[in-house]
Protein backbone atom coordinates (compact mmCIF):
# COMPACT_ATOMS: atom_id res chain seq x y z
CA UNK A 1 0.00 0.00 0.00
CA UNK A 2 2.66 2.65 0.76
CA UNK A 3 5.02 1.77 -2.33
CA UNK A 4 2.09 2.10 -4.23
CA UNK A 5 1.02 5.60 -3.35
CA UNK A 6 5.08 6.62 -3.12
CA UNK A 7 5.37 4.93 -6.89
CA UNK A 8 1.75 7.31 -7.45
CA UNK A 9 3.58 10.36 -5.70
CA UNK A 10 6.84 9.91 -7.62
CA UNK A 11 5.49 10.11 -11.19
CA UNK A 12 4.26 13.78 -9.73
CA UNK A 13 7.17 14.60 -7.82
CA UNK A 14 9.15 13.90 -11.57
CA UNK A 15 6.78 15.51 -13.43
CA UNK A 16 7.10 18.98 -10.97
CA UNK A 17 10.94 18.49 -11.01
CA UNK A 18 11.17 18.44 -15.07
CA UNK A 19 9.46 21.49 -15.28
CA UNK A 20 11.57 23.28 -12.65
CA UNK A 21 14.52 21.35 -12.49
CA UNK A 22 15.54 21.70 -9.02
CA UNK A 23 14.84 19.02 -6.38
CA UNK A 24 14.31 21.68 -3.64
CA UNK A 25 11.83 23.74 -5.39
CA UNK A 26 10.14 20.32 -6.35
CA UNK A 27 9.95 19.19 -2.74
CA UNK A 28 8.12 22.51 -2.12
CA UNK A 29 5.51 22.79 -4.90
CA UNK A 30 4.73 19.29 -3.79
CA UNK A 31 4.66 19.61 -0.52
CA UNK A 32 1.95 22.43 -1.21
CA UNK A 33 0.30 19.88 -3.47
CA UNK A 34 0.09 16.93 -0.77
CA UNK A 35 -1.07 18.88 1.73
CA UNK A 36 -4.21 20.40 -0.36
CA UNK A 37 -4.88 16.86 -1.40
CA UNK A 38 -5.50 15.94 2.22
CA UNK A 39 -7.75 19.02 3.46
CA UNK A 40 -10.91 17.03 3.31
CA UNK A 41 -9.40 14.48 5.41
CA UNK A 42 -8.30 17.11 7.87
CA UNK A 43 -11.08 18.69 7.61
CA UNK A 44 -12.54 15.48 8.33
CA UNK A 45 -10.33 14.84 11.51
CA UNK A 46 -10.70 18.13 12.78
CA UNK A 47 -14.44 18.14 13.06
CA UNK A 48 -13.84 15.07 14.94
CA UNK A 49 -11.46 15.94 17.30
CA UNK A 50 -13.26 19.35 18.14
CA UNK A 51 -16.80 16.86 18.94
CA UNK A 52 -14.37 15.00 20.70
CA UNK A 53 -12.73 17.73 23.18
CA UNK A 54 -16.60 18.38 23.64
CA UNK A 55 -17.60 15.69 25.35
CA UNK A 56 -14.66 15.39 27.51
CA UNK A 57 -15.78 16.91 30.36
CA UNK A 58 -19.27 15.05 30.68
CA UNK A 59 -16.51 12.09 30.01
CA UNK A 60 -14.88 12.89 33.31
CA UNK A 61 -17.56 13.35 35.35
CA UNK A 62 -19.08 9.90 34.43
CA UNK A 63 -15.81 8.27 34.95
CA UNK A 64 -15.69 9.89 38.72
CA UNK A 65 -19.23 8.97 39.24
CA UNK A 66 -18.63 4.98 37.69
CA UNK A 67 -15.06 4.68 38.96
CA UNK A 68 -16.17 1.68 40.69
CA UNK A 69 -18.80 0.22 39.09
CA UNK A 70 -17.14 -0.69 35.22
CA UNK A 71 -20.16 -1.90 33.96
CA UNK A 72 -21.94 0.96 34.30
CA UNK A 73 -19.30 2.76 33.38
CA UNK A 74 -19.25 1.11 29.59
CA UNK A 75 -22.79 1.54 29.82
CA UNK A 76 -22.89 5.40 30.56
CA UNK A 77 -19.84 5.79 28.07
CA UNK A 78 -21.56 4.32 25.23
CA UNK A 79 -25.18 6.06 25.93
CA UNK A 80 -22.75 9.20 25.92
CA UNK A 81 -21.71 8.60 22.74
CA UNK A 82 -25.22 7.59 21.36
CA UNK A 83 -26.44 11.06 22.31
CA UNK A 84 -23.73 12.87 20.74
CA UNK A 85 -24.23 10.83 17.96
CA UNK A 86 -20.66 9.89 18.03
CA UNK A 87 -18.03 6.49 17.93
CA UNK A 88 -14.97 5.97 20.09
CA UNK A 89 -13.44 5.21 16.45
CA UNK A 90 -14.24 8.36 14.82
CA UNK A 91 -11.63 9.67 13.25
CA UNK A 92 -9.56 6.64 12.87
CA UNK A 93 -10.19 5.84 9.37
CA UNK A 94 -8.74 9.26 8.18
CA UNK A 95 -6.57 9.38 10.62
CA UNK A 96 -5.23 5.80 9.36
CA UNK A 97 -5.10 7.30 5.87
CA UNK A 98 -3.05 10.39 6.64
CA UNK A 99 -0.36 8.07 8.19
CA UNK A 100 0.68 5.97 5.09
CA UNK A 101 0.15 8.77 2.61
CA UNK A 102 2.86 10.50 4.89
CA UNK A 103 4.90 7.31 5.05
CA UNK A 104 4.69 7.00 1.15
CA UNK A 105 6.01 11.13 1.00
CA UNK A 106 8.87 9.75 3.42
CA UNK A 107 9.74 6.64 1.14
CA UNK A 108 9.52 8.83 -1.57
CA UNK A 109 11.66 11.46 -0.74
CA UNK A 110 14.37 8.60 1.00
CA UNK A 111 14.50 6.95 -2.18
CA UNK A 112 13.68 9.33 -5.36
CA UNK A 113 15.90 7.23 -7.79
CA UNK A 114 13.66 4.30 -6.85
CA UNK A 115 10.32 6.34 -6.74
CA UNK A 116 10.90 9.62 -8.40
CA UNK A 117 13.09 8.93 -11.97
CA UNK A 118 12.19 4.94 -11.44
CA UNK A 119 15.71 3.66 -12.30
CA UNK A 120 16.24 -0.12 -11.53
CA UNK A 121 16.92 -1.34 -8.44
CA UNK A 122 19.78 -3.42 -9.62
CA UNK A 123 21.10 -0.18 -11.07
CA UNK A 124 21.16 1.35 -7.85
CA UNK A 125 22.25 -1.50 -6.16
CA UNK A 126 25.50 -1.26 -8.19
CA UNK A 127 26.56 1.78 -7.64
CA UNK A 128 25.75 1.21 -4.02
CA UNK A 129 28.30 -1.04 -4.08
CA UNK A 130 30.86 0.83 -6.03
CA UNK A 131 30.93 3.37 -3.96
CA UNK A 132 31.30 0.89 -0.87
CA UNK A 133 34.62 -0.84 -2.88
CA UNK A 134 35.78 1.98 -3.65
CA UNK A 135 35.21 3.75 -0.42
CA UNK A 136 33.73 6.96 -1.35
CA UNK A 137 31.44 6.72 1.90
CA UNK A 138 30.70 4.73 4.76
CA UNK A 139 26.64 5.87 5.27
CA UNK A 140 24.01 3.06 4.62
CA UNK A 141 20.95 4.67 5.86
CA UNK A 142 19.76 6.80 2.90
CA UNK A 143 21.97 4.62 -0.38
CA UNK A 144 20.20 6.11 -3.17
CA UNK A 145 20.69 10.09 -1.84
CA UNK A 146 23.98 8.60 -1.14
CA UNK A 147 24.88 7.73 -5.26
CA UNK A 148 23.40 10.92 -6.21
CA UNK A 149 26.03 12.80 -3.61
CA UNK A 150 28.85 11.01 -4.92
CA UNK A 151 27.85 10.77 -8.58
CA UNK A 152 31.02 13.18 -9.37
CA UNK A 153 33.13 10.53 -7.39
CA UNK A 154 32.02 8.18 -9.52
CA UNK A 155 32.90 9.85 -12.61
CA UNK A 156 36.24 10.21 -12.19
CA UNK A 157 36.25 6.83 -11.01
CA UNK A 158 35.72 5.95 -14.52
CA UNK A 159 37.37 8.34 -15.75
CA UNK A 160 40.88 6.66 -14.30
CA UNK A 161 43.34 4.01 -16.32
CA UNK A 162 41.90 0.85 -16.75
CA UNK A 163 45.23 -0.01 -15.14
CA UNK A 164 44.52 1.45 -12.08
CA UNK A 165 40.29 0.24 -12.00
CA UNK A 166 40.09 -1.59 -14.26
CA UNK A 167 37.04 -3.40 -12.75
CA UNK A 168 35.41 -0.73 -12.11
CA UNK A 169 35.90 1.08 -15.33
CA UNK A 170 33.73 -2.17 -16.79
CA UNK A 171 31.03 -1.06 -14.69
CA UNK A 172 30.51 2.31 -14.41
CA UNK A 173 28.44 3.27 -17.80
CA UNK A 174 27.67 6.55 -18.76
CA UNK A 175 24.34 6.74 -19.51
CA UNK A 176 23.40 5.07 -16.54
CA UNK A 177 25.19 7.53 -14.35
CA UNK A 178 23.10 10.33 -16.52
CA UNK A 179 20.24 8.81 -15.21
CA UNK A 180 21.01 8.94 -11.58
CA UNK A 181 21.87 12.75 -11.59
CA UNK A 182 19.22 15.02 -9.52
CA UNK A 183 19.91 18.72 -8.95
CA UNK A 184 20.39 18.83 -5.43
CA UNK A 185 21.59 22.00 -5.49
CA UNK A 186 19.02 24.57 -3.32
CA UNK A 187 20.00 28.21 -2.39
CA UNK A 188 23.81 27.01 -1.46
CA UNK A 189 22.96 23.91 -0.13
CA UNK A 190 23.75 20.68 -1.03
CA UNK A 191 20.67 19.00 -0.17
CA UNK A 192 22.06 15.53 -0.82
CA UNK A 193 24.23 16.45 2.29
CA UNK A 194 23.87 15.34 5.91
CA UNK A 195 24.73 17.82 8.53
CA UNK A 196 26.69 15.50 10.56
CA UNK A 197 29.25 14.40 7.86
CA UNK A 198 29.45 18.14 6.61
CA UNK A 199 32.34 21.09 7.09
CA UNK A 200 29.70 23.47 5.93
CA UNK A 201 28.08 25.66 8.76
CA UNK A 202 25.28 26.38 6.33
CA UNK A 203 23.83 22.05 6.63
CA UNK A 204 22.61 23.42 9.86
CA UNK A 205 20.43 25.52 8.73
CA UNK A 206 17.63 23.27 7.66
CA UNK A 207 17.93 21.38 10.61
CA UNK A 208 17.57 24.33 12.89
CA UNK A 209 14.31 25.83 11.21
CA UNK A 210 12.59 22.41 10.77
CA UNK A 211 12.81 21.86 15.11
CA UNK A 212 11.99 25.93 15.44
CA UNK A 213 9.04 25.49 13.24
CA UNK A 214 8.34 22.34 14.97
CA UNK A 215 7.92 23.47 18.27
CA UNK A 216 5.98 26.69 17.04
CA UNK A 217 3.71 23.56 15.72
CA UNK A 218 3.13 22.08 19.05
CA UNK A 219 2.62 25.53 20.71
CA UNK A 220 -0.70 26.30 18.12
CA UNK A 221 -1.34 22.36 18.56
CA UNK A 222 -1.52 23.22 22.39
CA UNK A 223 -2.71 26.58 22.60
CA UNK A 224 -5.91 25.49 20.70
CA UNK A 225 -6.44 22.66 22.56
CA UNK A 226 -6.03 24.82 25.14
CA UNK A 227 -8.51 27.30 24.22
CA UNK A 228 -10.91 24.76 24.06
CA UNK A 229 -11.00 23.14 27.01
CA UNK A 230 -11.03 26.40 28.85
CA UNK A 231 -14.08 27.10 27.19
CA UNK A 232 -15.86 23.93 28.43
CA UNK A 233 -14.55 24.85 31.64
CA UNK A 234 -16.52 27.77 31.56
CA UNK A 235 -19.18 26.40 30.57
CA UNK A 236 -19.39 23.75 32.75
CA UNK A 237 -19.06 26.01 36.10
CA UNK A 238 -22.36 27.02 36.06
CA UNK A 239 -23.20 23.41 36.21
CA UNK A 240 -22.62 21.00 39.60
CA UNK A 241 -19.33 19.66 39.61
CA UNK A 242 -19.00 16.24 40.35
CA UNK A 243 -14.65 16.11 40.83
CA UNK A 244 -12.63 16.16 43.29
CA UNK A 245 -9.41 18.64 43.82
CA UNK A 246 -7.59 15.30 43.47
CA UNK A 247 -9.04 15.60 39.72
CA UNK A 248 -7.51 18.63 38.41
CA UNK A 249 -4.33 16.63 37.76
CA UNK A 250 -5.06 15.88 34.06
CA UNK A 251 -1.98 13.02 33.33
CA UNK A 252 -2.75 13.55 29.32
CA UNK A 253 -2.05 17.23 29.89
CA UNK A 254 1.03 15.83 31.75
CA UNK A 255 2.03 13.05 29.50
CA UNK A 256 1.57 15.96 26.39
CA UNK A 257 3.79 18.66 28.57
CA UNK A 258 6.42 15.95 28.45
CA UNK A 259 6.18 15.26 24.88
CA UNK A 260 6.91 19.10 23.67
CA UNK A 261 10.10 18.91 25.56
CA UNK A 262 10.93 15.59 24.23
CA UNK A 263 9.91 16.07 20.30
CA UNK A 264 12.24 19.14 19.86
CA UNK A 265 15.22 17.11 20.83
CA UNK A 266 13.91 14.03 18.56
CA UNK A 267 13.31 16.33 16.01
CA UNK A 268 16.73 17.42 16.02
CA UNK A 269 18.42 14.48 16.53
CA UNK A 270 17.08 12.98 13.20
CA UNK A 271 17.41 16.06 11.47
CA UNK A 272 20.80 16.33 12.44
CA UNK A 273 21.87 12.67 10.64
CA UNK A 274 19.21 13.00 7.77
CA UNK A 275 19.67 14.51 4.38
CA UNK A 276 18.80 17.63 4.16
CA UNK A 277 16.23 17.15 1.13
CA UNK A 278 14.44 15.12 3.53
CA UNK A 279 14.47 17.77 6.00
CA UNK A 280 13.24 19.99 3.67
CA UNK A 281 10.37 17.80 2.93
CA UNK A 282 9.85 17.68 7.28
CA UNK A 283 10.53 21.77 7.21
CA UNK A 284 7.84 22.33 4.74
CA UNK A 285 5.25 19.39 6.11
CA UNK A 286 5.64 21.18 9.70
CA UNK A 287 5.23 24.88 8.39
CA UNK A 288 2.22 23.83 6.18
CA UNK A 289 0.56 21.91 9.30
CA UNK A 290 1.01 25.44 10.99
CA UNK A 291 -0.97 27.44 8.66
CA UNK A 292 -3.57 24.38 7.93
CA UNK A 293 -4.73 24.29 11.78
CA UNK A 294 -5.00 28.01 11.98
CA UNK A 295 -7.45 28.40 8.69
CA UNK A 296 -9.04 25.24 9.77
CA UNK A 297 -9.40 26.42 13.12
CA UNK A 298 -10.82 29.76 11.98
CA UNK A 299 -12.96 28.16 9.46
CA UNK A 300 -15.00 25.68 11.82
CA UNK A 301 -15.04 28.40 14.35
CA UNK A 302 -17.13 30.45 11.98
CA UNK A 303 -18.82 27.63 10.82
CA UNK A 304 -20.01 26.93 14.83
CA UNK A 305 -21.04 30.83 15.56
CA UNK A 306 -23.34 30.84 11.84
Amino acid sequence: MIAFFANLFGYILNFIYNIVQNYGLAIIIFSILIKALMIPLSIKQQKTMKKSTKIQAKMKEIQFKYKNNPEMLTKATQELYKTENMSPFSGCFSAIVQIILLFAVFYLVRSPLTYMKKVDAGITDKYTRVIRENNLSTSSAYPEIEIIRELDNIKELKNKTSEETPEVNSEINDDEVNSLYINMDFLGLNLAQVPTRSSDWKAYIIPILYVLVSIISLRVVNSTNKTKKDEKTEENNDEKSLTKPEDDFDPMEQMNKNMNMMFPVMYLAVALIAPLGLALYWLMNSLLMIIEKLVLNKLLKDEEED
